[in-house]
């Protein structure tokens, strides 16, 4: 007990992925094996925010102990057992100097307050790039509070379908993401080739192209498009480094010549293309001034409707270059991947990060730092100054690098085009 460790909390925040029971399991299994209790924090951030001592947190409610009964055969169960929410008490620090402004700074310390209030002494984040953000936030908030205040040691779990993060190779959820996503695609290509049609399916994945490139891989589609692929051409002559906006023509016009290769020299009247959803933040400034955006600043993608928005406009393109009529349908996929069971691979991947989140908090005696993995799930842990930009705040978002093997395994695999 050198690690003066009594009481852990496990929090989860930000959307589901398969795998993340095993994560918390593993983890409170090894903390309840070496003395230490264990409360799972219920629905994020979005109870502890709320706090104030005159409204204690109530076991059962906001948080639950967690046991080895109440954890058993919980490693490969779909959903989260002590839910989610997307609730961001950072939301208003956007710079170091923030922290020290009482008003910007109240939510964390609300959230502070309230885990205090239970005899939390550290805290296991699990959660995406937004949720790494905030655990970063309120370390720092921490190390400013006087020298006679408890600190309460922070360690992160990367968690995300879209990959699309620094410091990890694969995080767990996304492979069984993909093989849900990807049956989908494949039983999408069955109808499309019954109906002679095709299928814009806007794939989940946000700001980078993993999840559609591994679904359009895995389940076989004739194309993939994603933020990654919108360079030259099909950028508009207005765009910037830092407000890159897609030429919509020039991107339907390179379906429609893929759909027409296909007919014309394959004899095939049928396909499946699909889109990753961070596209949509690449349309102008008219499309989006009327979509709302998360606590996070992202789009509501759902309000967008990429696959619908493209199918009318690779239909109508289609009917004008051949004179002939194509059903195009436009759907998203996405919702239905996030709490299947998990496969082998996440369960392995999330038992490991579970088991490497104990050991850097009571092994390693580590505070401000991701776990992650390498090789044969070898772990190791990644401070977070590596990970977040130091005056921003922000992190960095892993794309796929243009003209990488994996990018180049999806357009060697794709339809050709007669390009």
């Amino acid at each position: 007990m050198s690690h003066g460790i009594k009481r852990v909390a496990l929090l989860f925040a930000g959307g589901p992925a398969p795998g993340a029971n095993a994560v918390i399991s593993t983890c409170a299994i090894s903390c309840i094996r070496n003395g230490i209790e264990v409360v799972g924090i219920r629905y994020g951030y979005s109870n502890l925010m709320e706090y104030s001592p005159s409204t204690p947190l109530v076991e059962g409610l906001h948080y639950k102990n967690l046991t080895e009964v109440s954890l058993r055969r919980t490693r490969s169960k779909e959903g989260i057992i002590i839910g989610t929410a997307r609730a961001n008490p950072g939301k208003q620090i956007t710079s170091p100097d923030h922290l020290s402004d009482p008003e910007k700074s109240a939510p964390l310390k609300r959230v502070y307050d309230a885990l205090r209030s239970i005899g939390v002494d550290a805290l296991v984040s699990i959660g995406g790039d937004d949720t790494l953000k905030t655990a970063n936030k309120l370390k720092m908030y921490q190390d400013r509070l006087p020298a006679d205040m408890k600190r309460m040691p922070i360690v992160h779990v990367p968690k995300t379908i879209d990959n699309d993060y620094m410091g990890i190779d694969f995080t767990f959820g996304y492979f069984t993401a993909v093989e849900t996503l990807g049956t989908e695609i494949r039983n999408l290509h069955a109808d499309a080739e019954a109906a002679r049609a095709y299928f814009v399916v806007e794939s989940m994945g946000r700001s980078a192209g993993w999840l559609a490139y591994g679904a359009a891989i895995s389940g076989e589609a004739n194309m993939v498009l994603s933020v990654e692929d919108m360079t030259g051409e099909y950028l508009t002559p207005d765009s910037t480094p830092k407000r890159k906006v897609m030429d919509i023509d020039k991107v339907v016009g390179k379906i429609v010549r893929m759909m027409r290769h296909r007919q014309e020299k394959e004899g095939k009247e049928y396909g499946v293309v699909v889109l990753a959803e961070g596209l949509a933040e690449f349309l102008s400034d008219d499309v989006l001034k009327d979509v709302p955006r998360d606590d996070h600043g992202h789009i509501s993608v759902a309000n967008v409707d990429l696959g619908k928005m493209f199918a009318k406009r690779i239909m109508a393109e289609f009917a004008k270059q051949t004179g002939l009529k194509r059903k195009v349908t436009g759907l998203q996929l996405g919702y239905e991947c996030r709490c299947a069971r998990p496969h082998a691979f996440d369960v392995m991947l999330g038992s490991q990060l579970g088991v490497g989140a104990y050991r850097a908090l009571c092994e390693e005696k580590l505070n401000g730092a991701m776990v992650s993995v390498s090789g044969q799930l070898d772990l190791h842990f990644v401070p977070f100054e590596q990970l977040v930009d130091p005056q921003t705040l922000v992190t960095v978002v892993r794309f796929i690098k243009h003209n990488s093997d994996f990018h180049k395994l999806a357009r060697f695999l794709e339809s050709s085009s007669g390009e």
